[in-house]
């Protein structure tokens, strides 16, 4: 690298090897934002030299980041943003902290694809989903799924991993005539009603997940991966046991991303299957914790879709919604209008966090009974020994993990 850049990734080391020792942080952010206070262009010279595979969507990246990594490691060391942070500083204080790897699997925010790629010049992209999320300050989906199309169409030779179950995804990604199809279910649908080509009304099977527009501009590809209960199906029709840590089907769907990733990298899906199974939590997501008796689960949910699988994965146990609404949540908790909150009908409920009045109101609307606490720990000495689910929103998250000594 450049001397300037050298100095400046020294700097970001540094400043996030600090903010770690001194409790203040995992340093993910503070040390790319430094560093590219010295080189704006630190984080195209870091990337410079690796085999780079990039991950978004609104659901599911980090996870599916982890289990690309896990399985790409078969391959090499591998530099990967494991703590979230998914913008150009967290890529910059990754990369900088991995030093000298061949690869890198890297998370990235919507918005900032199109940056991204330009300044790593990745590999392969892997586009999850789309749909509503923080809706004072994202985009609509229909503006991310063009926004996604028109930086795909300026690379040819970039090789797409799309979700073909969401149509968003399907019109995005078809602009690139390079495409590995995955099938991983869409259970979200209230943001895929209409083609985003033609705004035609979209068909789909009562059973089953082909869709359609009636007038032809889009119709469901053909997946080259699928799932089938816990096992991946690979392009020779190769079944894929997979046995792993992280509840929820729609984990599986996100081991199938995984794997179709790393096999464009040369990797024998039956050799990565394996390793997904090494990965037990994701940045503190899905970790398990024994305090005073009980036994607790942290799910992350920020944005309606995440609530319905947060619902699915949860046991029936004690359960308790933690909602704030600051800078990283939105500010705006209309969004919980969109949620249908009655699986939760026949559990016992609790109820915290800044904006937890709001959710009450939802819940009463909703005609589940609930209980408020005045923080986490009220919650744990309210229930009996035994089992609570925690579902929670960004901040909420973010704190409830504090309380707990950061687990991972």
């Amino acid at each position: 690298m450049p001397l300037r850049a050298a100095i400046a990734a020294g700097v970001s080391r540094t400043a996030a090897a600090l903010s770690r020792a001194t409790g203040r942080g995992d340093g993910s952010v503070i040390g790319g934002k430094l560093g590219m206070m010295i080189d704006p262009d630190l984080l195209a010279h870091l990337a410079a030299g690796r085999r780079i595979a990039l991950v978004s969507g609104t659901n599911g990246k980090t996870t599916t980041t982890r289990f690309t990594a896990a399985a790409l490691g078969v391959l090499g060391e591998v530099a990967t943003n494991s703590f979230g942070a998914n913008m150009p500083t967290g890529h910059t204080s990754a990369l900088a902290r991995a030093g000298s790897t061949p690869f890198a699997v890297l998370e990235v925010d919507e918005h900032w694809m199109p940056k991204v790629i330009a300044a790593t010049s990745p590999v392969v992209i892997a586009l999850l989903n789309l749909s509503r999320d923080q809706l004072d300050r994202a985009k609509e989906v229909a503006m991310i799924a063009q926004l996604w199309r028109d930086t795909v169409a300026q690379y040819p030779n970039l090789h797409i991993v799309a979700n073909a179950d969401d149509p968003m995804i399907v019109y995005a990604a078809a602009a690139s005539q390079n495409v590995t199809w995955f099938a991983a279910g869409q259970r979200w649908r209230d943001d895929a009603h209409v083609c985003p080509a033609c705004g035609s009304h979209i068909w789909r099977e009562t059973d089953g997940d082909y869709w359609a527009c009636p007038t032809g501009d889009l119709i469901r590809p053909t997946p080259q991966w699928t799932i089938d209960d816990s096992a991946v199906i690979d392009p020779d029709g190769r079944r894929h046991e997979l046995k792993l840590q992280l509840p929820g089907r729609v984990n599986v769907g996100n081991a199938a991303t995984a794997l179709a990733v790393a096999h464009w990298f040369g990797v024998d899906p039956a050799d990565g299957a394996p390793r997904l199974s090494e990965v037990a939590s994701v940045a503190g997501r899905y970790a398990q914790v024994d305090r005073k008796g009980r036994t607790i689960r942290l799910l992350l949910a920020k944005n309606p879709a995440s609530w319905l699988e947060a619902f699915d994965m949860a046991e029936d146990a004690p359960t308790l919604l933690a909602i704030n609404a600051r800078d990283p949540d939105g500010y705006d908790t209309s969004w919980l209008f969109d949620v249908d909150f009655s699986p939760l009908h026949a559990r016992r409920v609790l109820i915290t966090g800044e904006r937890a009045y709001d959710l009450a109101v939802r819940l009463q609307v909703n005609g589940v009974q609930f209980e408020h606490v005045a923080n986490f720990w009220r919650a744990v000495e309210a229930v009996p020994p035994g089992r609570l689910e925690v579902i929670a929103n960004y901040s909420a998250f973010q704190d409830i993990r504090a309380e707990l000594d950061r687990v991972v």
